[in-house]
């Protein structure tokens, strides 16, 4: 007799939420789509009132009006405490028997392993990183920024880089083409005027991420300032990957180590060239590789290994979304 059971995996980030509704068997049933998940803005009810909408869509659709168990991989659940009030706002809504929440690195991580065993580093607007093993270890992060130890994201590198700009164009640092760079992107001529624009809201502070790929266009074309931010990005995610290697035992076993998020996933030569002479020093037998599987499939395979599902199982929610990406516009 085959392994019944129906899971809802969500995949909940600060810009977009992805449901979807799977058998034992791996087949996919159903998926919607919804907005952010923002509870530090929003407060949690009603960022689990926005999660409903798409939940509720993918039931419907599924023609279940509930699962066997819930697998919710969602942003801002950076501390057990989080995850804990999460989890109780989830059972809450009675989608399913039973509830897990986790991390939403969790889901980036699991979707790029074949078995629930790495380390996976998510370098976006933040920075984080997770690992499991299948005996349920996992290591983790606060990742709440620098009040928890953190350096890097695109948010910190744009910050580090107008530190640098502004103290170069003023006198207190060393020269940087930062400081012509960073202005002339908003059609600005001096470091001056962008402080003036930033500080007084003439530009939007979400506007800042622009200047992200600006320092790395600025680092590709010489500058030894910005190169210095770059090696100082490969230089955290490395020693945040090889900490958690070694929590979990892994650091002397080949591991898959999962790199994810906007930043890691752009192809920078200079940044990936740091981070691998790095890993391969710090941490020769990390599998470095770059995810590029949607972390939704993370959350239902976590979801999967939750009900004992067999690899057969596993492998058809995988080419679900394998073959999703292939139908994409290009």
């Amino acid at each position: 007799m085959g392994l019944t059971g129906t899971v809802l995996a969500v995949d909940a980030g600060n810009s977009k939420t992805d449901v979807a509704v799977l058998d034992a068997a791996g087949e996919v049933l159903a998926t919607a789509r919804g907005g952010g998940f923002r509870p530090p803005t929003v407060g949690v009810e009603r960022a689990m009132e926005a999660l409903a909408e798409p939940v509720e869509r993918a039931l419907t659709e599924a023609g279940v009006p509930y699962v066997s168990h819930v697998s919710a991989c969602l942003a801002n659940a950076d501390l057990p405490v989080e995850e804990e009030r999460l989890a109780a706002a989830v059972t809450a809504r009675a989608w399913g028997a039973s509830v897990a929440v986790r991390n939403d690195t969790f889901a980036v991580l699991r979707a790029g392993v074949a078995e629930p065993r790495g380390v996976a580093v998510v370098c976006g607007a933040g920075i984080n990183c997770v690992g499991m093993r299948p005996d349920g270890r996992t290591a983790r992060f606060p990742a709440l920024g620098r009040i928890s130890g953190d350096w890097g994201g695109g948010w910190g590198l744009a910050e580090e880089a107008l530190w640098h700009a502004a103290r170069a164009e003023d006198g207190r640092g060393a020269p940087t083409e930062l400081s012509r760079t960073l202005p002339a992107h908003f059609g600005l001529p001096t470091m001056g005027a962008l402080i003036e624009s930033l500080h007084l809201g003439h530009l939007a502070p979400a506007r800042r991420h622009e200047l992200t790929p600006v320092l790395f266009t600025t680092a590709a074309d010489g500058d030894p300032v910005a190169r210095s931010l770059i090696d100082r990005l490969a230089e955290e995610v490395t020693l945040m990957a090889t900490v958690a290697l070694t929590r979990l035992d892994l650091l002397t076993t080949p591991t898959p180590l999962l790199l994810g998020g906007s930043v890691l996933a752009a192809g920078h030569p200079q940044l990936d060239k740091a981070l691998r002479t790095r890993l391969t020093a710090q941490a020769p037998l990390a599998e470095p590789q770059l995810v590029t599987a949607p972390p939704v499939l993370g959350a239902a395979l976590l979801g999967l290994d939750h009900l004992g599902a067999t690899p057969g199982a596993l492998e058809r929610a995988r080419e679900h979304w394998a073959a999703a990406r292939d139908r994409a516009p290009r």
